[in-house]
């Protein structure tokens, strides 16, 4: 009877969210993602279409958390044996079944969901330990008599609705219960008849949206007004219109989340327009730069991840520089030398799991501008010694002016000869001229 109630169109409206080991684990952090041992788990606003795994990977269960998902029927829970509190609130359950094998089943919670098959109910009559049940919120509290059925079919009940079920009230149950339920029949009777008509409502609508002919979709409205013509319509609360809602909200959802991704991020520039190369770290590793002098040779050492698998790294080596991809992110550095591309070689450790490149340099070992650290030392002093330079002059012709071999210049013919006690006579040129006033 159950598959008469489901809807085809109901059910394939999403792709299936299982119940997978990985979802349990991640829930059953609190017992060491350990799932054999576990008791309790919460399975709730998974999205969960159908109940599965979880009887054969969880057999120690006491306490299941289902509520808010997509469920439409109580299935594979019959081998935890001891599960003590199941709850199942806000799904799409349409039929009590397939809990006689929960013989420690003490409370169970079917709030707000389908029933509308109340004689269902008598499926838990063989759950002798069964206190309390809640099926607030279902279709079949509406029909009438429906507390003085439920109370009068499991006599083990305690608790209805939140409710404490008294002795007096049990005793009142149990008197007319044949007659209470041939009224219960014929209230299913016309449940069903109607849950008929809203999967044929349900139907039609599926297929306005849907338009087969290109004058249809001609004529389709817009994206939007058809999206809050649905929000403000009212309709009846079934299974297929709960179905829609979500599928509605989580294609809203899929689609905020597709927008950044449209942002494609610009290419990262390797090498500028006037032929710069630059330095690059996108996988942020550890690295060193040196030089091996004994094999005239620039070594990389690029710490990449030990268990990475080698088929993930591209190496691509060129005179000035190394580049190197790892898992689609660049790791490009400038060499302080020309190297050898045809002669360097790459190499993974087997301690560390280090990526070791080694590129020969260009010419010998002597004949080459030093090692790496010299280099940069240079280049350093270069770009920040602001000192001025001076000229070199050979220090054998740095001597002080010797006055003793200034060849003494004529004057009017006759030499200038010094005098003993005379001071030497000035040149002409060199006299006072008497009407020029003196310096003071």
């Amino acid at each position: 009877m159950l598959h008469k109630l489901l809807s085809i169109h109901a059910l394939f409206l999403f792709f299936p969210h299982p119940v997978t080991e990985e979802l349990i684990r991640r829930r059953a952090e609190h017992n060491g993602c350990e799932i054999l041992s576990l008791e309790e788990v919460s399975l709730h606003q998974q999205d969960i279409e159908r109940i599965e795994h979880v009887d054969r990977w969880c057999r120690e269960l006491r306490i299941l958390y289902l509520q808010n998902n997509l469920i439409p029927r109580i299935e594979n829970v019959g081998r935890l044996k001891k599960l003590e509190y199941l709850n199942l609130a806000l799904n799409n359950i349409q039929v009590i079944e397939n809990l006689e094998g929960c013989e420690s089943l003490r409370k169970l919670d079917l709030t707000v969901n389908f029933v509308g098959l109340l004689s269902s109910v008598e499926s838990l009559q063989h759950n002798a330990h069964l206190r309390e049940l809640f099926l607030v919120g279902n279709p079949c509290t509406e029909f009438q008599g429906y507390r003085q059925y439920v109370v009068a079919a499991l006599p083990q009940l305690k608790w209805l609705d939140g409710t404490e079920i008294s002795r007096s009230e049990r005793i009142r149950a149990s008197q007319g219960l044949e007659q209470v339920r041939r009224r219960v029949r014929e209230q299913e009777q016309e449940y069903l008849r109607r849950r008929e008509e809203q999967k044929e409502e349900a139907a039609q609508r599926d297929k306005e949206r849907k338009p087969d002919s290109q004058d249809d979709k001609e004529n389709l409205r817009s994206a939007e007004e058809e999206e809050q013509d649905f929000w403000h319509t009212p309709c009846s609360f079934t299974p297929e219109s709960r179905l829609e809602a979500h599928r509605r909200l989580e294609e809203k959802k899929n689609a905020n989340r597709k927008e950044p991704e449209k942002k494609n991020k610009p290419p990262r520039t390797l090498i500028t327009a006037d032929g710069r190369v630059m330095n690059i770290n996108e996988p942020k590793l550890a690295f060193s730069l040196t030089e091996d002098e004994e094999s005239n040779a620039v070594v990389l050492d690029l710490a990449v991840y030990r268990h990475m698998d080698t088929s993930l790294m591209d190496v691509d080596v060129q005179p000035t520089y190394a580049r190197v991809s790892v898992k689609g992110k660049m790791f490009q550095v400038v060499l302080p030398a020309e190297v050898k591309p045809d002669s360097s070689t790459a190499r993974r450790s087997q301690t560390t799991g280090h990526l070791v490149l080694t590129m020969p340099r260009v010419g010998t070992a002597g004949s080459g501008s030093g090692s790496v650290q010299e280099l940069w030392g240079k280049i350093r002093a270069i770009k920040f010694d602001k000192t001025p330079e001076r000229l070199e002059v050979d220090p054998s012709k740095r001597k002080s002016v010797d006055v003793a071999n200034i060849v003494p210049q004529q004057s009017n013919g006759e030499d200038l000869q010094e005098k003993p006690g005379k001071t030497a006579e000035l040149p002409e040129e060199f006299m006072d001229d008497p009407e020029v006033p003196p310096l003071i």
